[in-house]
Protein backbone atom coordinates (compact mmCIF):
# COMPACT_ATOMS: atom_id res chain seq x y z
CA UNK A 1 0.00 0.00 0.00
CA UNK A 2 2.49 2.13 -0.64
CA UNK A 3 1.90 6.26 -1.47
CA UNK A 4 5.28 7.12 -2.77
CA UNK A 5 5.76 10.44 -4.05
CA UNK A 6 3.55 10.81 -7.29
CA UNK A 7 4.54 13.56 -9.92
CA UNK A 8 2.73 15.02 -13.12
CA UNK A 9 -0.49 14.29 -14.46
CA UNK A 10 0.52 10.99 -14.75
CA UNK A 11 1.06 10.31 -11.16
CA UNK A 12 -2.54 11.93 -10.65
CA UNK A 13 -3.81 9.70 -12.57
CA UNK A 14 -2.15 6.87 -10.77
CA UNK A 15 -3.46 7.85 -7.54
CA UNK A 16 -6.54 8.06 -8.59
CA UNK A 17 -6.69 4.38 -9.84
CA UNK A 18 -5.02 3.29 -6.16
CA UNK A 19 -7.75 5.27 -4.88
CA UNK A 20 -10.57 3.92 -6.92
CA UNK A 21 -8.92 0.72 -5.32
CA UNK A 22 -8.73 1.18 -2.55
CA UNK A 23 -12.14 1.94 -2.32
CA UNK A 24 -12.98 -1.28 -3.86
CA UNK A 25 -11.06 -2.93 -1.25
CA UNK A 26 -12.81 -1.74 1.57
CA UNK A 27 -16.08 -2.46 -0.12
CA UNK A 28 -15.09 -5.78 -0.52
CA UNK A 29 -13.86 -6.05 3.03
CA UNK A 30 -16.97 -4.54 4.79
CA UNK A 31 -18.79 -7.14 2.90
CA UNK A 32 -16.44 -9.89 3.99
CA UNK A 33 -17.40 -8.33 7.56
CA UNK A 34 -20.74 -8.62 7.49
CA UNK A 35 -21.34 -11.68 6.39
CA UNK A 36 -18.36 -13.10 8.63
CA UNK A 37 -20.54 -11.58 11.82
CA UNK A 38 -23.44 -13.07 10.46
CA UNK A 39 -22.52 -16.69 10.33
CA UNK A 40 -20.42 -15.62 14.21
CA UNK A 41 -23.61 -14.92 15.38
CA UNK A 42 -25.57 -17.92 13.86
CA UNK A 43 -22.77 -20.09 15.46
CA UNK A 44 -22.52 -18.64 18.65
CA UNK A 45 -25.81 -19.73 19.32
CA UNK A 46 -25.64 -23.44 17.66
CA UNK A 47 -22.64 -23.29 20.36
CA UNK A 48 -24.52 -22.28 23.49
CA UNK A 49 -27.29 -25.15 22.00
CA UNK A 50 -24.31 -27.75 21.88
CA UNK A 51 -23.19 -26.53 25.39
CA UNK A 52 -26.40 -27.27 27.13
CA UNK A 53 -26.80 -30.48 25.11
CA UNK A 54 -23.27 -31.41 26.37
CA UNK A 55 -23.67 -30.95 30.19
CA UNK A 56 -27.16 -32.17 29.65
CA UNK A 57 -26.20 -35.80 28.28
CA UNK A 58 -23.31 -35.33 30.75
CA UNK A 59 -25.59 -35.68 33.68
CA UNK A 60 -27.75 -38.39 32.57
CA UNK A 61 -24.51 -40.93 32.14
CA UNK A 62 -23.38 -39.96 35.49
CA UNK A 63 -27.11 -40.59 36.72
CA UNK A 64 -26.94 -43.77 34.87
CA UNK A 65 -22.93 -44.60 35.81
CA UNK A 66 -23.78 -44.28 40.02
CA UNK A 67 -26.50 -46.73 39.36
CA UNK A 68 -24.67 -49.07 37.82
CA UNK A 69 -22.00 -49.00 39.81
CA UNK A 70 -24.58 -49.62 42.96
CA UNK A 71 -25.96 -52.56 40.90
CA UNK A 72 -23.37 -54.31 39.10
CA UNK A 73 -19.99 -53.11 41.20
CA UNK A 74 -16.73 -51.73 39.72
CA UNK A 75 -15.66 -55.18 38.52
CA UNK A 76 -18.70 -55.15 36.05
CA UNK A 77 -18.05 -51.47 35.00
CA UNK A 78 -14.24 -52.32 34.25
CA UNK A 79 -15.60 -55.64 31.76
CA UNK A 80 -18.11 -53.14 29.76
CA UNK A 81 -14.89 -50.86 29.32
CA UNK A 82 -14.34 -51.48 25.11
CA UNK A 83 -11.05 -52.55 23.93
CA UNK A 84 -10.94 -50.07 20.78
CA UNK A 85 -11.53 -46.29 20.64
CA UNK A 86 -14.35 -43.85 19.12
CA UNK A 87 -14.18 -43.33 15.52
CA UNK A 88 -14.47 -39.17 14.80
CA UNK A 89 -15.86 -38.24 11.19
CA UNK A 90 -15.47 -34.15 10.63
CA UNK A 91 -18.10 -32.16 8.38
CA UNK A 92 -16.87 -28.44 7.17
CA UNK A 93 -18.85 -25.46 5.92
CA UNK A 94 -17.16 -22.28 4.52
CA UNK A 95 -17.63 -18.82 4.85
CA UNK A 96 -16.18 -16.32 2.75
CA UNK A 97 -12.44 -18.33 2.48
CA UNK A 98 -12.71 -19.71 6.32
CA UNK A 99 -12.96 -23.63 6.20
CA UNK A 100 -14.82 -24.66 9.66
CA UNK A 101 -16.10 -27.75 11.26
CA UNK A 102 -20.31 -27.79 11.35
CA UNK A 103 -21.10 -31.38 12.38
CA UNK A 104 -19.48 -34.52 13.66
CA UNK A 105 -20.38 -38.52 13.33
CA UNK A 106 -19.13 -40.51 16.17
CA UNK A 107 -18.78 -44.01 15.77
CA UNK A 108 -19.01 -45.79 19.14
CA UNK A 109 -16.57 -48.73 19.81
CA UNK A 110 -16.85 -52.00 20.26
CA UNK A 111 -20.40 -53.99 20.46
CA UNK A 112 -23.19 -52.60 22.77
CA UNK A 113 -22.92 -53.72 26.90
CA UNK A 114 -24.48 -57.23 27.04
CA UNK A 115 -23.54 -58.36 30.42
CA UNK A 116 -24.82 -57.12 34.28
CA UNK A 117 -27.95 -55.55 34.84
CA UNK A 118 -29.95 -52.89 32.76
CA UNK A 119 -28.97 -49.92 34.25
CA UNK A 120 -24.97 -50.52 33.12
CA UNK A 121 -26.55 -50.74 29.61
CA UNK A 122 -28.54 -47.92 29.53
CA UNK A 123 -25.13 -46.47 31.30
CA UNK A 124 -23.02 -47.23 28.13
CA UNK A 125 -26.07 -45.66 25.68
CA UNK A 126 -25.65 -42.40 28.24
CA UNK A 127 -22.17 -42.08 28.11
CA UNK A 128 -22.32 -42.60 24.04
CA UNK A 129 -24.35 -39.67 24.02
CA UNK A 130 -22.53 -37.64 26.22
CA UNK A 131 -19.59 -38.38 24.08
CA UNK A 132 -21.31 -37.86 20.68
CA UNK A 133 -22.37 -34.49 22.48
CA UNK A 134 -19.08 -33.57 23.31
CA UNK A 135 -17.71 -34.23 20.28
CA UNK A 136 -20.05 -31.67 18.42
CA UNK A 137 -19.90 -29.38 21.42
CA UNK A 138 -16.18 -29.03 20.56
CA UNK A 139 -16.19 -28.55 16.82
CA UNK A 140 -18.69 -25.95 16.90
CA UNK A 141 -16.50 -23.90 19.79
CA UNK A 142 -13.52 -24.59 17.19
CA UNK A 143 -15.62 -23.23 14.24
CA UNK A 144 -16.67 -19.88 16.83
CA UNK A 145 -12.92 -19.29 17.43
CA UNK A 146 -12.01 -19.57 13.61
CA UNK A 147 -14.50 -17.02 12.45
CA UNK A 148 -14.08 -14.44 15.44
CA UNK A 149 -9.90 -14.66 14.11
CA UNK A 150 -11.02 -14.17 10.81
CA UNK A 151 -13.47 -11.63 12.11
CA UNK A 152 -10.90 -9.56 13.62
CA UNK A 153 -8.51 -9.99 11.04
CA UNK A 154 -10.72 -8.23 8.16
CA UNK A 155 -11.70 -5.41 10.53
CA UNK A 156 -8.26 -5.03 11.20
CA UNK A 157 -7.75 -4.68 6.98
CA UNK A 158 -10.30 -2.93 6.87
CA UNK A 159 -9.39 0.05 9.14
CA UNK A 160 -5.96 -0.26 7.83
CA UNK A 161 -7.55 1.16 4.47
CA UNK A 162 -10.42 3.17 5.83
CA UNK A 163 -7.83 5.08 8.69
CA UNK A 164 -4.56 4.79 6.77
CA UNK A 165 -4.42 3.96 2.95
CA UNK A 166 -7.47 6.37 1.92
CA UNK A 167 -6.22 8.93 4.00
CA UNK A 168 -2.49 8.95 2.29
CA UNK A 169 -3.62 8.44 -0.99
CA UNK A 170 -5.91 11.40 -0.43
CA UNK A 171 -3.85 13.86 0.79
CA UNK A 172 -0.71 12.53 -1.77
CA UNK A 173 -3.75 13.26 -4.52
CA UNK A 174 -4.46 17.26 -2.99
CA UNK A 175 -1.19 17.65 -2.64
CA UNK A 176 0.00 17.08 -6.29
CA UNK A 177 -3.40 18.39 -7.59
CA UNK A 178 -2.06 22.01 -5.99
CA UNK A 179 0.54 21.30 -7.74
CA UNK A 180 -0.15 20.63 -10.78
CA UNK A 181 -2.36 23.84 -10.45
CA UNK A 182 0.53 26.01 -9.42
CA UNK A 183 2.30 24.64 -12.72
CA UNK A 184 -0.57 25.42 -14.92
CA UNK A 185 -0.50 29.00 -13.44
CA UNK A 186 2.76 29.61 -14.43
CA UNK A 187 2.60 28.16 -17.57
CA UNK A 188 -0.50 30.81 -18.49
CA UNK A 189 1.77 33.55 -17.13
CA UNK A 190 4.32 32.67 -19.53
CA UNK A 191 2.82 32.13 -22.16
CA UNK A 192 1.06 35.45 -21.58
CA UNK A 193 3.97 37.03 -21.22
CA UNK A 194 5.17 35.36 -24.86
CA UNK A 195 2.31 36.10 -26.41
CA UNK A 196 2.51 39.98 -25.45
CA UNK A 197 6.52 39.88 -26.53
CA UNK A 198 5.34 38.79 -30.13
CA UNK A 199 2.77 41.22 -30.24
CA UNK A 200 4.96 44.28 -29.36
CA UNK A 201 5.99 46.12 -32.22
CA UNK A 202 9.67 46.52 -33.10
CA UNK A 203 11.80 49.22 -32.20
CA UNK A 204 9.69 49.99 -28.95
Amino acid sequence: MSTAVARGRAGRLRLRHRLAAAGRASELLDRQRRILAGELDRVGLEAHRTGEEWERSGREARAWLQRAEALDGQRALAAAIPADRAAVAIQYGEAMGVRYPVHTTVTPPGDPVRVGSSALSFAADAHRGALAAAVQHAAISRAVAMLAAELVHTRTRQRAIDNRWIPQLENALRILEMQLDELDREENVRVRWAANVIQRPKGR
